[in-house]
């Protein structure tokens, strides 16, 4: 339970740290406004072609008597839109990140500067296009594991009462890891952490994964706030990843947490 909340104050550090940053919050939320744009043009184009699209996808009901193949088209259109809903969910952080991979580079090592105790910063020495690569590579790794999650719960859904109750909280609880996972990477894969390596780490302190990425899933369902708690997000998932490596961070971060007393406690749990 300790872990729960030091990953939640993690979240709230991060947002502390860019507002005291504002020229760096200005340049973080560039990429998630252009993939708001883009998002949002997704969605309106599938709510006014959704139909269309089942109705030429499923040319076998146009036989049916009425009211059946309405009906079972706008079923398949609900569910299309649902499915976009929750792909775009899914995606959102990682697209962001892609598109803002300089942006966020910059902000996760001013961060890292900042809590060190020495005021360095690990850095890949890799080319930037080496960097999108690896970045995309990763993503896409990392998205289909969140597509088997995300088609299995929506099946889940289907069953009563489960679906309704129990079957949402895991939702929020898988897509909270998953989102932690790509905020992390931006600051581990300067440490040259690959991958499996990251999940590893992840899953080794599940409650503190919990306790940044499940508020962040229930914030980001609404994708506009999710552009302006991206820049913290990926402050807090710094510093996060400090403690997943055992770095020392300097007191600053402890006064984010809310204890200046005891910077050893609130920022580097154990």
């Amino acid at each position: 339970m300790r872990d729960l909340g030091a990953g939640f104050r993690y979240l709230l550090a991060g947002q502390r740290w860019v507002a005291r940053h504002g020229k760096q919050y200005g340049f973080g939320l560039l990429p998630g406004l252009i993939t708001l744009v883009l998002y949002a043009a997704a969605l309106v184009a599938l709510a006014l072609w959704g139909e269309d699209f089942v109705t030429w996808a499923t040319p076998f009901a146009d036989d049916w008597s009425s009211p059946w193949a309405g009906l079972f088209r706008g079923f398949l259109t609900a569910v299309l839109f649902a499915l976009g809903l929750l792909l775009s969910v899914l995606t959102f952080t990682a697209v962001t990140l892609l598109i803002g991979q300089p942006f966020y580079e910059n902000l996760s090592e001013k961060v890292d500067r900042d809590v060190s105790p020495d005021g360095t910063a690990p850095e890949s020495g890799l080319p930037l296009l080496r960097e999108l690569w690896i970045s995309a590579r990763d993503s896409l790794r990392i998205l289909l594991r969140a597509l088997v999650w995300g088609v299995s719960l929506f099946a889940l859904g289907f069953v009563p009462v489960a679906g309704q109750t129990v079957v949402p909280v895991i939702g929020f609880f898988v897509t909270g890891f998953f989102l932690t996972e790509e905020l992390t990477a931006v600051a581990l894969q300067r440490r040259r952490v690959e991958v499996r390596e990251r999940l590893g780490l992840l899953r080794s302190r599940k409650t503190l994964v919990w306790g940044f990425g499940t508020p962040l899933a229930v914030a980001f369902l609404v994708p506009f706030v999710a552009v302006f708690l991206m820049p913290g997000a990926v402050a807090g998932a710094t510093l996060m990843a400090r403690d997943l490596l055992g770095e020392e961070t300097a007191g600053d971060t402890a006064e984010d947490s809310g204890d200046a007393e005891d910077a050893e406690d609130e920022d580097t749990p154990a």
